[in-house]
């Protein structure tokens, strides 16, 4: 079992929970959690932005983790969303193996 983070931004709190149950739904990601309010600074096409986005933290499994950025982009209204997928080395060993659980291989996506 290698469990991972995945870190997503998107541009409201409508599309980051439509995103997350899509994910949730088809055992992409175990769970996910939305944190509002965060504001992005970033160069884009050669300008300074700073927007308002919504962070989605989805937890995975990293055997599913190119499949899930692939779903994630097909859902997405950007075109290069942020989709970084964060190794987790340690934890609560209960949670990481209901993470595993949750999406053991078995189960339909």
């Amino acid at each position: 079992m290698e469990p991972v983070l995945l870190y997503i931004t998107a541009p409201n709190r409508e599309e980051a929970i439509s995103i997350s149950k899509e994910l949730v739904y088809k055992k992409f990601v175990a769970c996910t959690n939305i944190i509002e309010n965060v504001t992005s600074v970033y160069m884009w096409q050669g300008e300074l932005e700073q927007n308002r986005e919504v962070t989605i933290i989805a937890k995975t499994l990293n055997s599913k983790t190119q499949d899930t950025i692939k779903y994630i982009k097909n859902l997405h209204s950007y075109n290069c969303p942020a989709i970084i997928a964060v190794p987790i080395i340690s934890g609560n060993p209960e949670y990481l193996r209901w993470i595993q659980q949750e999406l053991h291989e078995n189960h339909p996506n």
